[in-house]
């Protein structure tokens, strides 16, 4: 779920299509039209790679990383339009996500498609504090028991709002017969671009990687987290106009697994 209204825990990079003229910009096909979005500090000069203001770049310290789970987000349209927005360094980190979005009354076609897809176990990331869905909850074993059968779990993120969240979960048919997992953690938030309702409130990047965390992929886990790290630090420092003169540890540790990645793959690269 989205920075906006956090997720509570209590209970591919993007196009840049534009939707004012009717281009979808997760996925650039064509789209209903809606307004155009106008985000503050839409006129800072941004890098391209990673949407942050280049006084603080967050390229140098993209690293991907492999998991044995999906992630795919079901995003808000306005969402691709929040330079804040965490669920893009989902994708950034975990290459193989995938990025759909929410269209009330028009679907994405290929998420209906890759629901149909029998490789996949897909659980809708969720919590369990409404009495009429309770026969769909699940816990982490159940990701456990999709892993041990050969098939691939999903996590699908809503990531938007929590009033557009709620929407998008009771809004959409063909998320209704899914199971839903509900994300129950101690963590507390990390996230300093805006003051969440409680410091239990989760934003999209923290929810993806507790949950990596609690079922298995440990390491992909710390990646994000230390990527989310960076981009809020980065992004904090430029709101004041400050550059970071150095690395903090979380930019460092990124930097050492970039130089390691490089560097297997010199080793096992053909002569």
């Amino acid at each position: 779920m989205r920075d906006d209204a956090e997720f509570s825990t209590g209970t591919g990079s993007m196009g840049a299509c534009d939707e004012a003229i009717g281009c979808d910009p997760g996925t650039g096909q064509s789209c209903p039209p809606r307004r155009e979005f106008k985000a503050r500090g839409s006129f800072v000069e941004r890098c391209d790679g990673c949407r942050l203001p280049v006084l603080n770049c967050l390229c140098p310290y993209r690293v991907s990383a492999t998991s044995d789970v999906r992630v795919w987000l079901l995003t808000h349209p306005f969402e691709h339009h929040k330079p804040t927005n965490t669920g893009r360094l989902i994708a950034d980190v975990l290459p193989q996500s995938e990025i759909f979005t929410w269209y009330r009354t028009a679907p994405d076609e290929r998420l209906l498609q890759q629901l149909t897809d029998r490789r996949y176990v897909p659980f809708v990331v969720f919590p369990d504090d409404q009495p009429d869905y309770q026969h769909r909850v699940v816990d982490e074993r159940a990701v456990a028991s999709a892993k041990q059968d050969d098939f691939i779990p999903v996590f699908i993120l809503i990531d938007g709002t929590w009033r557009q969240a709620r929407r998008i979960f009771r809004k959409s048919p063909y998320l209704d017969g899914l199971p839903v997992l509900p994300l129950h953690t101690e963590r507390l938030t990390r996230y300093r671009l805006r003051k969440p309702a409680s410091a239990s409130h989760l934003c999209t990047a923290e929810v993806a990687a507790e949950l990596l965390r609690k079922t298995g992929d440990v390491a992909a886990a710390g990646i994000l987290d230390d990527y989310f790290d960076a981009f809020n630090d980065s992004y904090a420092a430029s709101r004041i106009y400050h550059k970071l003169e150095k690395p903090t540890p979380a930019m460092q540790r990124l930097l050492e697994r970039r130089a390691f990645g490089s560097q297997m793959a010199r080793v096992f690269s053909p002569e």
